[in-house]
């Protein structure tokens, strides 16, 4: 029989309950047989052992916060007393704990692809394949704790803005988990990681470079060596400032030209309206449509828009000699022309669709060169008079 413990398993005594190294077995004061297993991950276990006719029994009761300190007590004497007796506990043997593979495939089914954008599902997907299944999938989801998805995070510390996906990914599947009674509460190991420090990159196209890339442009499409529609969904990247995904999933219907708008139904941050420039109603009265394709930029399959645009991007860039330009880096050029042109940051936001101002502001420091350099034009100017004498 275990011994008695010198204090009674209460809520608030079970919750401050810590082991090191190895499971534990903790026994209450007042009923001989009830006690709760914790588990060197942190996990917590109601148990009862008590003697009968067929020798010793063990049973396992249910997870504390799953189960709670009075309910389990009550199952604890109904299970003694049947021990006692002889007879079966009456109690369903403890389910098998879920790896972390199985709870990541109903994470994506059951959250990821009803409730978020098709992107972040391929994105989901391809980040839980490629990194966190072979890593940790096999690994029951209990047991996984800081030490582990520290080592994960380590392996991925040349790719830090990867390795700060994956962790947030693994903190909304916990969170998850929480919420379907699989971990205790309080029981998300990522919250105690410290995220890598990344930079965000910057990389703004001068007039020069914009000369350069759209001559590449020009040359590819005389030479048809890149498929015609990617050609024009990279210049009204260039000439609209929006993401990509929000130009591969333009539509004809999208395209209003009584009210010169071009409506994104699907944006990152909800519906907006484009501004149809005429450079980009240009492009777009010039482009063939399919009459049984909805789409603006088509892809190679009958009826399908265009969906990977950078198998395209990197010989073009290549030819215009860009060879570390990146397709987003066409918006943050687009916000640093308006910006060089004098658009304040609350309209480049409008223009950008951006939700908040904070978002804009990363622009801020262009702003501040563009007035420097303003400055610096100005009192050059008048400092010439000044040196003269004459200031008319």
């Amino acid at each position: 029989m275990p011994r008695r413990s010198e204090f009674r398993l209460t809520k608030r005594a079970v919750d401050a309950l810590k082991t090191e190294n190895r499971d534990t077995l903790f026994w209450d004061r007042d009923l001989a047989g009830f006690g709760v297993r914790v588990h060197s991950a942190g996990r917590k276990s109601y148990v009862v052992q008590s003697r009968g006719p067929g020798g010793i029994k063990r049973v396992t009761l249910g997870r504390h916060g799953v189960l709670s300190t009075g309910e389990a007590r009550k199952q604890a004497a109904l299970v003694i007393d049947r021990i006692k007796r002889g007879e079966y506990p009456g109690l369903e043997p403890p389910a098998e704990e879920p790896t972390l593979a199985a709870v990541a495939e109903r994470f994506m089914r059951v959250y990821v692809e009803r409730h978020l954008k098709p992107r972040t599902v391929v994105e989901y997907r391809t980040i839980l394949d490629k990194h966190v299944l072979p890593a940790l999938g096999g690994m029951v989801l209990g047991r996984i704790g800081r030490a582990e998805l520290t080592a994960f995070q380590h392996r991925l510390r040349h790719t830090p803005s990867r390795a700060n996906t994956s962790i947030h990914l693994l903190s909304r599947m916990f969170n998850l988990a929480e919420a379907w009674g699989l971990v205790p509460p309080g029981r998300n190991p990522c919250g105690r990681l410290t995220l890598y420090r990344t930079r965000p990159r910057e990389r703004f196209l001068t007039s020069k470079e914009y000369r350069r890339l759209g001559r590449a442009l020009k040359d590819a499409e005389a030479a048809g060596s890149v498929w015609p529609p990617a050609i024009t969904a990279i210049r009204l990247l260039m000439l609209t400032g929006c993401r990509r995904s929000e130009i591969l999933s333009l539509k004809w219907d999208d395209v209003d030209r009584t009210a010169g708008d071009l409506r994104l139904r699907d944006a990152k941050t909800g519906p907006r309206m484009v501004p149809l420039t005429n450079p980009v109603r240009g492009i777009l009265e010039k482009l063939p449509r399919q009459p049984d394709n909805p789409w603006v930029v088509i892809g190679q399959k009958p009826g399908k828009n265009l969906t990977d645009l950078h198998y395209y991007w990197r010989p073009v860039r290549e030819r215009a000699g860009l060879s570390d330009l990146r397709l987003h880096d066409l918006r943050h050029s687009y916000a640093s022309r308006a910006l060089a042109l004098g658009e304040s940051l609350y309209t480049i936001g409008k223009l950008l669709g951006h939700a908040t101002v904070t978002t804009t502001a990363r622009y801020t420091h262009l702003m501040l060169k563009a007035e420097k350099e303003a400055a610096t034009r100005v009192g050059g100017s008048i400092g010439a008079h000044l040196t003269n004498g004459n200031l008319e």
